[in-house]
């Protein structure tokens, strides 16, 4: 076969859009492009990939032209995420794998050149987008943990650009993720009960927390608007299943480490007083890892 598709996805925020990875095989000069808005990072993937498959000890179609395609056009793509689908494809085009193999699939995961796979950001909201289109995610394993929180899912990790061929292939099929078992336990925040005086402000968490309403605490360092809006995680109840995926999916997409004894927990962060209001809501480049996602803040003034 000269020409292969395989599915992936991109990350835009939290959104997880489908790109497609057409790789071609033709006569001609000896040739490696890649074209559909790849930034450097995915142009580099040109000699990750060339050197995994060889090294992985997979044939490299180095005598004839290569053209990798990632539609549509018009969504960047960025980081190393790319690398297995588009080592895939090219196994499928050089027909060192059969079409119907990655029917159904999508592929995610960075390669070294050994040909062992990294972990990527931005899993989870691909895993989700993935399940509701029907398909299996073949994901590294160092992103194991993160797609375990999908209840119902088809999903394998694997350790190596070689594991993945021979489940494709059907001989040593790799297992599908357990789902995450259901948390039982939360750190404590402490309780409202324990905080002496300052009725006013605990009035007006109680009211927050039964209406859903936003709270800003004003005033000068050391009056209590960190313990007390640490309190409020006590008065909220645990997180929705829905609201607990999208939190994950921000820490995700973000490159923060997942943590699944408390990814259903809601989170508190005290950013310094100092900080900016970009700093705050979040802002630089997107690859910045140090944005501020959540909703509980503090702030002294």
């Amino acid at each position: 076969m000269k020409l292969a598709t395989v599915f992936t996805r991109a990350v835009q925020g939290i959104s997880a859009p489908q790109v497609t990875v057409e790789v071609n095989l033709s006569d001609g000069l000896p040739a490696f492009t890649i074209v559909g808005m790849p930034e450097a990072s995915v142009r580099e993937a040109r000699d990750r990939v060339k050197t995994a498959l060889v090294n992985a000890g997979f044939d490299f179609p180095a005598a004839t032209k290569i053209m990798v395609n990632m539609a549509p056009a018009d969504v960047p793509k960025q980081g190393a995420r790319y690398d297995l689908a588009i080592a895939i494809g090219i196994l499928v085009a050089s027909n060192q794998l059969p079409e119907a193999a990655v029917a159904g699939r999508e592929f995610y995961g960075e390669l070294t050149l050994t040909g062992d796979l990294r972990g990527v950001p931005g899993v989870l909201p691909a895993v989700i987008a993935c399940r509701d289109e029907g398909r299996e995610a073949v994901i590294p394993q160092a992103n194991q943990a993160e797609a375990s929180v999908l209840k119902q899912q088809e999903c394998v990790a694997g350790i190596s650009l070689a594991d993945v061929y021979e489940h494709l292939h059907g001989r040593h099929p790799l297992p599908f993720i357990k789902p995450l078992a259901e948390q039982k336990d939360y750190d404590y925040f402490g309780d409202i009960a324990d905080v002496v005086g300052q009725q006013q402000a605990k009035r007006a968490l109680l009211l927050a927390a039964a209406g859903g309403h936003h709270l800003l605490f004003v005033g000068p360092p050391g009056t209590g608007k960190t313990m007390l809006a640490q309190r409020l995680l006590g008065l909220l109840p645990a997180l929705s299943e829905t609201q607990a995926l999208e939190v994950a999916a921000l820490r995700s997409v973000s490159g923060q480490p997942f943590e699944p004894k408390h990814w259903r927990q809601r989170s508190c962060r005290a950013p310094h007083h100092s900080c900016s209001a970009a700093a705050l809501v979040g802002g630089g480049s997107v690859n910045s890892h140090n944005k501020c996602k959540f909703p509980i803040i503090s702030a002294n003034k």
